[in-house]
Order: C-alpha cells, then structure tokens, then sequence
C-alpha cells in the first residue's frame, strides 16, 4: 500500500521512497509525492533518483492501493531507496487552477445552486461544465468579478481526512451531478474553502486563495439542453 504523501502536504516537492513492486517500466513505491491524477486533474511527473542513475517519471496511476509510477527505461530492482522529484512549476500550476476551479464552482453553486456535470484542467486552463438551461455574455462577466472577488478576499484553504459518516454530514459535500466516490470508501478526503465551499476532493491545492492569480473566462458555451460550459484560463 503506498501512503500518498502529497494528501496531507501538497507542497512536498521531493522525498525518499523504496520500490515494493516492479511491473515493465513501472514501479510502486512505499510512499509518493506524486499524484495519480483524478477529478479532472493530470498526474504528476518528475524523475526518481539513485546514485548516479535517473529515472523520468512520466505517469503515475492508482491500481488498488498501490500508485504504480511509469518510467522512461528500465527499472531499478525491488528494494532500491530511490529519491523522488516534482516537476514543481507544473505541479504548483496545477494546484492553482485546481484551486481557481473550486473557487468557480463554490460561487455558482452559493449564488445560482447550479450543479457541476463535469470538468478537466491542464497547467493553467480548465473547463467546467454546469446544470444551467441559458447562459449569457453579461451573467459570465458577472460570475467572472464574483470569482476573482473571492482571490482578493484571501480565503484559507483547509484539508481533512474524516470518517465516511462524518463526512456525510456535511451539507452538499458532493457538488457533481452524479457522486463519484466508491460506495466502500471508509474516509473521504475534504478540501475547504473558507467561508465559501467544502467538496469531497483527493487533488492537490494552494494553501489560499491569493496564490490561484487572476482568472479569466475565455469562452463560454452550450453541452445540452441544460448543461452549459465555462472556460477559464488563470493568469
């Protein structure tokens, strides 16, 4: 079982791991940094380091328990102490757009009770898509302001780990359409932003508000009858 190290410090950019389990050119490690992607949000990459030999790391994916990281060569052996590195100026990007993405969606679901139906990011650039039946230039405009309001106001970001019951008692604790935690899960990860929104989530974020820079909405548009897209960039 690997303990995801970056669940508790999302700012960990390089630690010490042992490998447990080798499969082609993918190992699992003891413990990572790395994040296997998931709620829209692409994994990390980075190298793994030992003595003198380096190792791309250029995908990583959860299987079980196990996060298997996908190297660009052969393998070191089971039991090799390898050092582990983040690419860290794509994994900060990510954790500001990931940020910037629940700060969008914490606003429209505070001021329009508007469910997501789906979203993905890259460095820099996300989409999310909502439950709206019309959508117009001046309301994006609106929902624009409203959101880099809440990047002024500095709002803490806050991460816990509760039990599945206690975590259920949260008020609209699962903002998407359809939930997407695994029915047996006995602890659900939270990530709140203070005063505005708290959603089950297991990526990565910036420690507050300020750090996400300024978002702009690129484009905007119809998926469906009631289901209407919004691009943002962050600048």
């Amino acid at each position: 079982m690997t303990n995801a190290l970056y669940h508790t410090d999302a700012y960990l950019k390089e630690f010490d791991a042992t490998v447990t389990a080798v499969d082609g050119h993918r190992v699992a490690l003891d413990r990572t940094a790395f994040y296997p992607g998931g709620g829209g949000q692409p994994n990390d990459v980075g190298t793994l380091n030992a003595g003198d030999q380096t190792w791309r790391v250029i995908k990583v994916s959860k299987q079980g328990a196990d996060l298997w990281h996908e190297l660009d060569r052969d393998t070191p052996p089971i039991g090799t102490v390898v050092h582990g590195i983040l690419d860290w100026d794509r994994r900060y990007q990510l954790m500001r757009t990931h940020t910037a993405m629940h700060i969008l969606c914490g606003v429209i679901f505070r001021d329009y009770g508007a469910s997501v139906t789906g979203g993905n990011m890259e460095p820099l650039k996300g989409r999310m898509d909502f439950e709206f039946e019309t959508m117009r230039q001046e309301f994006v405009r609106q929902i624009e302001e409203k959101i880099n309001v809440e990047i002024a106001n500095a709002r803490p970001t806050h991460i816990k780990i509760l039990p599945r019951a206690e975590a259920f008692q949260i008020p609209d604790l699962i903002r998407t359409k359809i939930s997407l935690l695994p029915p047996g899960m006995p602890e659900v990860r939270t990530v709140e932003i203070e005063g505005l929104d708290v959603q089950a989530d297991g990526g990565t974020h910036v420690a507050n508000t300020s750090e996400v820079g300024h978002i702009r909405v690129t484009d905007y548009k119809s998926k469906g009858k009631i289901n209407k897209r919004i691009e943002v960039v962050v600048e």
